[in-house]
């Protein structure tokens, strides 16, 4: 399956890996993630050409066949330049465009303020990954309706990729209390991808997410071999600068189209 977007690439390989289905459909290619319906950015289409005009209603409608009790619409665009297309038509249609940095490094500069107070190591028991789901929740709030049931099963997926032994995920605690995490998965390819970067919030600001990007870095690049890493960022979160410093590239813009359950039509 060719996908020229990196960002995307490395999405379907972690998607993939976990149990999603991948469906190619020339066109588009639909991913289903069964076990987790209400996972948006794992159910969605992946478009190989940006918006024409006219093209808004017809993909709307094509999503619909293809998840007929989806309450949201998820559009990816295999783009490496953000470029949406008939962009005024998508807006129109109520859809959220969300243009993110898809970063890479082949090598990587140690942190000018490394935090050396937490204690770095793989998550492992039951306990760090039941504190995983708590500080998913408390990194990123949201008012919404499963949210906390949407959390639980992505983070039993990323259990999943550990035990399978395709990630390994990191953590910085304070003796037992999980600080920060994040995953780094690979296919056994030259390649390995970033996951989930998450700091609790009453941990932010001391050089803990640096440090642990840090030594995931140097585990991928010594332990895995691998000859890229990929970091998708938001481009106007204070966290990509973090990683510019420690040697990431800015390489890509990936494309995200969304309509929430709320804007749906009834």
């Amino acid at each position: 399956m060719k996908i020229t977007s990196l960002g995307y690439r490395t999405d379907l390989m972690l998607l993939q890996l976990s149990g999603s289905e991948l469906t190619d459909q020339g066109e588009y290619v639909v991913v289903r993630t069964p076990a987790n319906p209400t996972f948006w950015w794992g159910n969605y289409l992946l478009f190989r050409t940006p918006f024409a005009p006219g093209d808004t209603a017809a993909r709307l409608a094509t999503f619909r066949d293809e998840f007929p009790s989806a309450a949201h619409v998820a559009i990816g665009i295999d783009t490496t330049a953000g470029e949406v297309g008939a962009e005024d038509e998508v807006t129109a249609a109520g859809f959220e465009i969300e243009r993110s940095t898809v970063m890479t490094a082949t090598e990587v500069k140690a942190p000018a303020r490394p935090n050396d107070s937490s204690q770095y190591r793989f998550l492992s028991s039951d306990e760090d990954w039941e504190q995983l789901v708590e500080l998913s929740l408390a990194a990123n709030p949201r008012e919404m309706p499963g949210y906390e049931e949407f959390n639980r099963l992505r983070v039993q997926a990323e259990r999943a990729l550990v035990e399978t032994g395709h990630a390994r995920w990191f953590g910085a605690f304070d003796g037992d209390r999980l600080q920060a995490s994040l995953g780094l998965a690979s296919d056994g390819s030259d390649v390995a991808r970033f996951q989930n970067v998450q700091t609790h919030p009453d941990d932010r600001g001391r050089g803990i997410a640096g440090t642990l990007v840090h030594r995931a870095s140097r585990y991928g690049l010594d332990e895995l071999k691998v000859r890229t890493l990929v970091m998708v960022a938001d481009p106007d979160y204070l966290a990509i600068r973090i990683y510019r410093a420690l040697g990431f590239g800015d390489n890509e813009v990936q494309l995200q189209l969304t309509r929430r359950p709320a804007d749906m039509e009834s």
